[in-house]
């Protein structure tokens, strides 16, 4: 069987800026790629984030209303729902001072797959681990 690893690692936050929702895009479109690919073959991506990055996974943002843009909370709950691995950084998110019940989840749109707050080194283990490494 033949596996291809893809690593969507968000640096930056989610305020001004296009990042994180193209990140989050990126790692749910390969279910679109699942139809293209030959029996055996597979695509497994994870979705990290780290540093400012941390940023765009706190829960009851209220960004149309504090910046006029649409917030990356929804989008990033479509992604548990299609059961995609979803990685947030420990030792940035207590750099924060974000304690863990704010990381969001998306129990209320009926999914089972949680955002996963986990230390550096497993993030770096999954990058290591991957065919693709993309920075966003």
């Amino acid at each position: 069987m033949a596996e291809t690893k893809l690593a969507f690692i968000v640096q930056r936050p989610p305020y001004k800026s296009e990042n994180p929702k193209l990140a989050i895009t990126h790692a749910i479109a390969y279910q679109v790629v699942e139809i293209l690919l030959e029996d055996g073959e597979m695509v497994t991506p994870t979705l990290c984030f780290v540093g400012d990055g941390v940023l765009a996974c706190i829960k009851d943002q209220k960004a149309l209303e504090n910046y006029g843009i649409i917030s990356t909370e929804t989008h990033l709950k479509n992604a548990l729902l299609v059961d995609l691995n979803v990685l947030v950084c420990k030792e940035d998110i207590e750099r924060f001072g974000i304690p863990e019940d704010r990381i969001l989840d998306a129990e209320d749109m009926g999914a089972e797959v949680k955002i996963q707050v986990v230390p550096f080194k497993e993030i770096q283990d999954s990058m290591e681990s991957s065919n693709h490494v993309l920075f966003f």
